[in-house]
């Protein structure tokens, strides 16, 4: 066959072989990559049966991995035998995808760890401050940390391109100029931002929290790097850049623990005794669950013209049960002084004063008539009385 020629001869042709072979490098790191994954993936499920944290693991992790490893088989098998002027262009492709999608995976491992010590932490109990606090610092960190990684990711891709490299320096020597540029036309964004990592390790307000806003009652729902949501008690929702609650004045009623104590005020009169609406009030506090029996007191705080101010403070284990045990004070002692003691109910008293008639100064009789009360000293009034008791009678005598 040496004089043979190349244009006659049966073989394959050059380039079908290295075609052939570049197809099947190709699938057989394809199903050594699927393969391997499939059965990591098995054994983490397994194995999250009885943990959380590997339960999450498969439930997050599993189709980043599955990218990663056809991204790698790709990857292996260019080098490998791929030849041409397409090569390069291709390699840097799927470099590039193969960052992002390490990126993806290393932001759902961070989920699953994240997401696994929450689920440790309970939050569902009456005394849950420092759960929520941990809840609120480990809800902030996963924002920050899905942004880093998606920050180097990007910087990671734009690295891969020559241009860039070689713009590096110019780009470092006027990063001075471009900060101060950014944190200006950021300024607000960054403040939040700020604000935001603040709050998480500052401990001035959690999810969860009971806080008082703008005159609005209600519970942390979310706290994000730029905002806080809160969920009102009409569920409602107001939502405030998270610089208000650093530069602002408000009241979080759960700080440090979630007992607190509430006042019921009622104005009576003077005649309402005192002692057996305190004894009143302990009996119906110890008639409901609400009370938590720490605080239980009944005084008279103002005495000033027609009424007296009783103030009954009680106390309960969160805010939403002292809200209920308030209501269930107030209706149970207005109840009680209207059935047992109706003369202790606000009153108006009215004096009757001397009256003036014909520029002298007449004295009511203290002791007068019905008929003089209803009708008066006036010419007319003693006419109409003379109606109705009739003439006088002369006084015979004896």
């Amino acid at each position: 066959m040496v004089g043979t020629d190349p244009r006659t001869c049966p073989c394959p042709r050059g380039g079908a072989l290295p075609l052939l072979a570049a197809v099947l490098t190709f699938a057989g790191s394809l199903l050594v990559a699927l393969a391997v994954v499939t059965l990591v993936h098995r054994v983490i499920r397994r194995i999250g049966r009885r943990s959380d944290l590997f339960a999450g693991l498969a439930r997050h992790a599993h189709k980043p991995a599955v990218v990663v490893a056809v991204l790698v088989a790709v990857q292996f098998s260019l080098g490998l035998v791929a030849r041409g002027d397409w090569r390069p262009g291709l390699l840097h492709a799927t470099g590039i995808a193969l960052i992002l999608a390490g990126a993806w995976l290393l932001a759902s491992l961070l989920v699953v760890i994240e997401d696994a010590t929450l689920a440790r932490i309970r939050v569902d109990v009456s005394d849950n401050r420092h759960a929520r606090r941990v809840h609120t610092q480990i809800t902030l960190v996963r924002r920050v940390t899905v942004v880093v990684v998606s920050v180097l990711a990007a910087a990671a891709v734009l690295m891969t391109f020559p241009s860039a490299r070689a713009a590096g320096t110019s780009i470092l020597a006027s990063a001075g100029v471009i900060g101060a540029i950014a944190a200006l036309a950021a300024q607000s964004l960054l403040g939040n931002v700020f604000a935001g990592v603040q709050i998480a390790f500052s401990d001035a307000v959690r999810l969860d929290d009971v806080v008082v806003v703008e005159k609005q009652w209600g519970r942390i729902e979310d706290i994000t790097l730029t905002y806080v949501v809160i969920h009102l008690w009409d569920d409602r929702r107001l939502i405030l850049p998270t610089s208000y609650f650093m530069k602002t004045p408000f009241e979080n009623w759960t700080r440090t623990q979630s007992a607190l104590l509430g006042t019921v005020e009622l104005d009576l009169d003077w005649t309402v005794p005192v002692e057996d609406l305190r004894q009143e009030l302990r009996h119906a506090m110890e008639g409901t669950d609400l009370w938590d029996g720490r605080v239980c007191v009944l005084q008279v705080t103002d005495a000033v013209g027609s009424f007296v101010r009783v103030r009954a403070l009680v106390s309960a284990s969160d805010a939403g049960r002292l809200w209920d045990l308030r209501c269930v004070a107030r209706e149970h002692l207005v109840a009680w002084v209207r059935s047992k003691h109706p003369s202790a109910l606000p009153q108006v008293r009215v004096r009757d004063l001397p009256r003036a008639v014909d520029g002298r100064v007449v004295e009511q009789p203290s002791n007068g008539s019905a008929d003089n009360r209803v009708f008066g000293d006036s010419a007319d009034g003693q006419e109409r009385v003379q109606a109705f008791s009739g003439p006088e009678q002369p006084v015979q005598p004896r």
